[in-house]
């Protein structure tokens, strides 16, 4: 039995969630997220909150009502308060911008590096060294900030290059003579 499939998702006040050809669509004050349900779960909408069940007793119908419950869970919080990440960058000489619907790094390479911001997320720099991603769709937030920190990964005997606020970097010493 699915420990997290089996508590219904509550439904905050101004989100709408509808149910039609086994597709639920969440809409809220930030947007409209779809999700597509697995055959081998169902869902409904009672007394405001999302119910997911297994339609058969199968482990593969076991796994997706705790799946499909926690995407259900992260669509209702993405259209009603959004999902952020922060990058920090450290290294001399390294910064960020945003021009246009690029963000434009400069990351000690002999060329600066130019990376398109997809549709549905918004890239902010309050300060060169700072980034910060935000949107309604978790997956979608957590892939772009795995892109951007994939340039140029903090290594770990200056701790140069770009990482997450919250992340901390084991750093190593340096040789010895």
């Amino acid at each position: 039995m699915s420990r997290v499939g089996k508590y219904p998702v509550p439904v905050p006040a101004g989100v709408t969630v509808a149910i039609a050809n086994r597709v639920l669509t969440a809409k809220g004050k930030l947007g409209e997220l779809k999700l597509p349900l697995h055959d081998e779960v169902e869902a409904s909408v009672e007394n405001n909150a999302v119910v997911v069940k297994p339609r058969t007793e199968s482990k593969r119908a076991r796994a997706m009502w705790g799946t499909t419950r926690s995407l259900v869970a992260g669509m209702v919080k993405g259209v009603s308060a959004g999902y952020a990440k922060a990058l920090e960058i450290n290294g001399t000489g390294f910064r960020a911008a945003v021009q246009g619907k690029d963000l434009v790094l400069n990351l000690g390479f002999s060329h600066e590096v130019r990376y398109s911001v997809p549709p549905g997320i918004k890239i902010t720099c309050e300060k060169p060294t700072s980034i910060r991603i935000e949107g309604i769709d978790k997956r979608l937030v957590g892939q772009v900030a795995a892109e951007i920190r994939a340039l140029r990964p903090p290594e770990p005997y200056k701790g140069k290059g770009i990482k997450y606020e919250d992340e901390t970097i084991l750093r190593k010493e340096g040789k010895k003579k």
